[in-house]
């Protein structure tokens, strides 16, 4: 769900020395407290945050208002400035912070208007949730007035942190709509492009369903190859070759059993959750003990900075966890001269200045321009039913059905969500805000079919599975739901569904399963979906088998997996993404000219591609080839050349290994821009394992942002691994914790360990609270 924001900080060798000069001095003096005592006026009863050795902030409180102050408190001392560029980049305000080089992201961002929406949603939220949110925001604003000196972010930029208000935390679930759907947004722009450039059977033909489909009914949409559009000759001489950006597999997997399948009759959960990595990672250990009605309540799992709610856990009765749904979220409307338009102002303050917005408006929704054509976006993000607080309901749930109640109140993005439970059943739900409306679309639609009154209302019902008869849930950011109700829910840009496919099957290769079990099946790096891809390649050069006797070797002996050391792996990788790459280039160069990309479908041009190769289309070869036969070698001599020149020194295949090419690199936004810094900011590099495509989800920097198992009662067993640690300090004993344990694919436990800090709240007087 986090996008790593890439800013320049930094512009000159001067200020880069003098950073790196005064640093251990500043940090130092900026490292927060952890065992001291605190007195506040915002509590009503003691509050305890204690630190286990891995950071894990245990809170303990006496209702669940006193539990967001201690988790605020927690959040301010280790994460504030991760949250501060959370809420800047949904609102666009980093300009204030970074300059100029920051202002088209902001302008880009303040299209939405998110700030002001989350400040009138505050307004309407329910009494207790907006509570919460105040007393939480009250939590990270006296852990920053506790601090003897701001974080070092501050002391590098310049700039000044502000306090934290409760539409803040709105505006950290608005980042990771950004994140989640931006894409789906892009998508049916795209799309209604490339309609207009080259007609609708090639919009049919781009994102014609393929073989991997892996819904919970096991529906399957037809099969049915579409007819191939011709590309004329002009075309073919003009395209340019540049790399269509893949697109991240944001969202993750999830899979759950029933106690049916399990030893101890419990269900089991286990999610991963895929996002970019920075540092510090998104995530944040917690725990929160406290009591309502007169009731325990302890739940345990990894809080967002900056809300007060825990994301992904389990309350020792019911677990819960996401993946991306990519049900259609947001319609294009084209408009004409015939439509109302108005204009609203935004002022983006930079350091020393500030620079004036307009955002042109219509009834529809803010408007963007894409050639001689103009559209409005009507998006659920800028709905009044987007974000609230209902996540924080989880905590107290006792059966999925009651899970299921609150996942139909929540305004996040919407998710899959899974639940498990103590008494062993298991369901599925998708949560968070849909729109009413009944005709979802993948290019713009006319304004006469835009259902304006069921665009303002969230869809009450949606879908849901409950103990299915085969005992097992899936999700994997593919189509889940049936084919009939994708009519309704539409496409957002569903994932390929070869990793759901293989996630599937694992599932239905045990009946009996246990938390090992699943831990191994989130490590499954097998490259089932690349093996048609290995061999196509391996027939092209076997053609020729003296001259390329050593790639042949490489490429029988690949293993089958992304296995670090794979080089034949690396190959066939490369070979598949650069065919594609090539082939639509003639694609790729129209929709650049209007700043568009078909980066957005990527993802659906497997059986196009395949098509084309199989019928050996002669219209979309290039100009100087023959033969597809010819075509293919040459791409392959391409991307060989070009991976050696990247990767080896003295053009050495073995170089190639797949755990060089993808090593993992979780670094510091501040080390990008002042490398001197790495080795005190970023996590060590270490070989990659795993890639698109299959459960074991892993890039340069992307990949599951945590690894968690769990069966409600049984919490002892449960595991929360996560590749960063808990504090965004960088002399804290736990900036790296956690780090080892992931990449070695070590079992991290879900319950916090020993106490070793501990810091005190007490209540300054005791005051009655409405």
């Amino acid at each position: 769900m986090h996008k790593t924001i890439k800013i320049a900080l930094i512009g000159t060798s001067s200020v880069a020395a003098a950073v790196a000069g005064g640093l251990y001095l500043t940090l130092s003096l900026s490292l927060p407290k952890l065992d001291t005592d605190v007195i506040s006026e915002n509590i009503k009863q003691p509050v305890s945050l204690a630190r286990d050795r891995l950071g894990t902030a245990i809170i303990h409180a006496s209702d669940r208002q006193d539990a967001a102050y201690g988790l605020g408190y927690a959040h301010g001392q280790d994460r504030f400035f991760q949250m501060d560029l959370l809420r800047r980049n949904s609102a666009g305000e980093l300009a204030e912070i970074f300059g100029e080089k920051a202002l088209d992201l902001d302008k880009r961002r303040r299209f939405h208007q998110l700030r002001k929406r989350a400040e009138l949603i505050v307004t309407k939220l329910d009494a207790t949730h907006l509570k919460v949110l105040t007393t939480y925001a009250q939590g990270v604003n006296d852990a920053l007035a506790a601090q003897s000196l701001s974080s070092f972010e501050y002391i590098v930029t310049g700039a000044n942190p502000k306090p934290w208000v409760p539409a803040d935390s709105l505006l950290v679930i608005y980042s990771m709509y950004l994140d989640l759907q931006g894409n789906t947004i892009k998508r049916d722009l795209a799309l209604t492009q490339i309609q207009d450039l080259f007609g609708e059977k090639m919009v049919d033909f781009l994102i014609q369903p393929s073989q991997y489909q892996a819904a919970l009914d096991g529906s399957q949409l037809a099969l049915t190859a579409m007819p191939i559009p011709p590309l004329s000759n002009n075309m073919l001489a003009q395209a340019k070759f540049q790399q269509i950006a893949e697109p991240l597999d944001i969202g993750s997997n999830n899979w759950a059993v029933t106690g049916e399948l399990t030893a101890n009759g419990k269900a089991m959960l286990s999610d991963d959750m895929h996002l970019s990595f920075a540092v510090p990672i998104i995530w944040y250990r917690a725990q929160l003990n406290y009591q309502k009605e007169g009731v325990e309540q302890q739940v345990t799992g990894v809080s967002l900075p900056g809300a007060p709610a825990i994301v992904v856990g389990s309350n020792g009765k019911v677990a819960w966890g996401f993946t991306n749904a990519y049900i259609d979220t947001a319609d294009w409307i084209a408009i004409d001269e015939q439509t109302p338009i108005y204009f609203e102002h935004e002022t983006i303050a930079l350091p020393d200045s500030e620079v004036s917005y307009t955002i042109e408006m219509s009834p529809f929704g803010p408007v963007k321009e894409v050639g001689d054509k103009r559209y409005a976006l009507s998006w659920v993000g800028h709905s009044d039913y987007a974000v609230d607080m209902q996540l924080i309901e989880l905590d107290s749930i006792g059966n999925v059905e009651q899970g299921i109640e609150v996942a139909e109140k929540m305004g996040i993005p919407v998710q899959n969500m899974l639940l498990v439970d103590s008494n062993g059943s298991v369901a599925w739900k998708p949560a968070g805000a849909y729109p009413s409306r009944t005709n979802p679309s993948n290019v713009a639609m006319a304004t006469t079919d835009f259902q304006s009154v069921n665009w303002q209302q969230d869809k009450a019902v949606l879908p849901q599975v409950i103990n299915p008869e085969n005992n097992r849930l899936w999700t994997g950011n593919s189509r889940v739901v049936s084919v009939e109700q994708q009519q309704l829910l539409g496409d957002g840009g569903y994932a390929l569904g070869a990793r759901s496919m293989q996630i599937r099957d694992r599932l239905f290769e045990s009946d009996r399963f246990s938390v090992e079990d699943f831990y191994q099946l989130q490590l499954d790096n097998e490259a089932r979906f690349l093996m048609d891809w290995q061999q196509l390649l391996l027939n092209q050069l076997s053609q020729q088998p003296e001259r390329f006797a050593k790639d042949i070797e490489y490429l029988t002996s690949w293993q089958a997996c992304a296995c670090s050391d794979s080089v034949g792996y690396t190959l066939v990788r490369h070979f598949r993404t650069r065919v594609i790459d090539t082939t639509f280039a003639p694609i790729e160069t129209e929709l650049a000219k209007s700043e568009l990309s078909l980066s957005a479908i990527k993802r659906y041009l497997e059986p196009g591609i395949w098509q084309l190769i199989n019928a050996q289309e002669p219209s979309w070869l290039p100009q100087d080839e023959h033969s597809w036969s010819g075509y293919l070698l040459q791409i392959y001599l391409n991307v060989k050349e070009a991976s050696l020149a990247k990767y080896s020194d003295n053009n050495d295949m073995a170089d190639l290994a797949w755990g060089k090419v993808n090593q993992l690199k979780i670094q510091h936004p501040f080390s990008k821009q002042i490398p001197a810094l790495s080795s005190l900011l970023d996590m060590p590099v270490v070989e990659g394992f795993g890639d698109s495509f299959m459960p074991a989800v892993q890039g340069a920097s992307f990949g599951a942002s945590q690894r968690f198992i769990v069966q409600p009662g049984d919490e002892v067993n449960a595991i929360m691994t996560i590749p960063g640690g808990q504090s965004g300090h960088p002399l804290s004993a736990f900036y790296r914790s956690g780090f080892d344990d992931y990449v070695t694919q070590q079992s991290t436990p879900l319950l916090p360990g020993e106490a070793i800090h501990r810091l005190e709240i007490t209540p300054e007087v005791k005051r009655g609270y409405e």
